[in-house]
């Protein structure tokens, strides 16, 4: 017997790209796991962007077959739903299986937040917001925004990937909000301990991304990479390591000056076009180098990467920015925390003097605290299901 039926709404087909397409599943196959009926809902009403054009567009056609062809791969055939907002029409499943889901479901996972909720949604009982990207709503919230404020007063139950959210040295105040860290989860069947050491550290990458900036306290915060990566992009040349980056330059300087400090560059598109090349990509790297974005690095947030777990699960280890993560699980081993270009180059070194030790501890670090079951059990265990 099922524990309770669960719609997962996300942004997979606004966004037809593996690793959006991931982080859905995760969840969805997660859910199934531990015995609960997933299924999948878009219908925030955003509309569809295409990866191919690099422009948002009004034909859904490749969108809806991205998300079909997902959905179906992972066993949820005939349990999903689009709605393409443009001409108000539903795919998937009808408009009206969509309301009676929602009015018949247990719960439902508002996954990154991907929508605003409406009257349809409020008929589910359990409304879980997982905050996937801290600080921005936190800020929002303390600021007393209206449409902040009734956006996450939608919700029953709230987490976020931002484990040291009202922590030690935490900014903001949480107004009552009764936010519960999470972590990002990953399902360790579908990402299975890769062998082999090869030569390159990776990442995959969106150069600077916009509309999130935001001031609280005094202090401008930049939802974006792209300052970090600047502060380190010295670290092919610092290391005489091998470097990649998965990712489309906005500029011709932009190229030149990441290439000039020692990382290829290849396109993103074809290592987002399909769930498959996204691994591959990720089990072919030696691990994953890679910056935060420093809205979560200055205010402590405690944040972890989705993408990141799926090169520990692979057996990939991972170099990452320092955002207080290392207050929840240990580092030095398969995973390393950094705040300066010393502590970078040495973590590189580090993975190099014993790579398979490196590799094992990847893997025994995704088993131990971001396999799915250990990740969304807990989750579903504090929203009471």
């Amino acid at each position: 017997m099922s524990k309770g039926r669960v719609v997962v709404l996300h942004f997979v087909a606004q966004m037809p790209m593996a690793g959006i397409a991931w982080q859905a599943l995760q969840y969805l196959v997660g859910l199934e796991k531990l015995g609960y009926e997933a299924w999948y809902v878009e219908n925030h009403g955003a509309n569809p962007y295409d990866p191919r054009a690099n422009s948002v567009m009004m034909d859904c056609s490749y969108n809806v077959e991205y998300l079909k062809g997902a959905m179906e791969k992972h066993g949820f055939a005939g349990r999903w739903a689009y709605w393409d907002a443009i001409n108000d029409v539903y795919h998937g499943m009808t408009r009206d299986k969509v309301f009676d889901l929602l009015k018949g479901s247990d719960a439902l996972i508002n996954l990154c937040g991907a929508t605003r909720l409406r009257e349809e949604h409020m008929a589910c009982p359990v409304r879980i917001m997982v905050d996937t990207d801290p600080v921005y709503e936190q800020i929002k919230y303390a600021k007393a925004d209206p449409g902040a404020r009734a956006y996450l007063d939608a919700h029953t139950h709230f987490f976020t990937y931002g484990e040291n959210v009202g922590g030690k040295d935490w900014i903001v105040p949480l107004c009552d909000v009764p936010w519960k860290p999470t972590r990002p989860p990953v399902v360790l069947d579908l990402w299975p301990e890769t062998p082999g050491s090869p030569d390159c550290f990776s990442t995959i990458a969106t150069w600077e991304n916009k509309g999130k900036n935001i001031e609280f306290g005094g202090e401008h915060y930049v939802w974006s990479k792209h300052v970090n990566f600047l502060r380190f992009l010295d670290v092919p040349k610092q290391s005489n390591q091998c470097f990649t980056m998965a990712m489309l330059p906005p500029t011709p300087e932009v190229e030149a000056q990441v290439t000039s400090a020692g990382w290829s560059l290849v396109d993103p598109r074809p290592v987002s076009s399909s769930l498959e090349a996204y691994g591959d990509f990720m089990r072919g790297s030696r691990g994953e180098f890679t910056v935060a974005k420093d809205i979560y690095v200055r205010p402590n947030s405690g944040w972890f990467s989705d993408r990141s777990v799926c090169y520990l699960a692979s057996g990939r280890p991972v170099v990452t920015m320092g955002t207080e993560f290392s207050r929840f699980y240990p580092t030095g081993e398969g995973l390393f925390e950094y705040s300066d270009m010393d502590g970078a180059v040495a973590a590189i070194a580090a993975i190099n003097a014993d790579y398979p030790r490196h590799s094992k501890a990847a893997r025994r670090m995704a088993t131990e605290f971001f396999a799915s079951d250990v990740v969304v059990g807990k989750m579903m265990r504090e929203a009471g299901l």
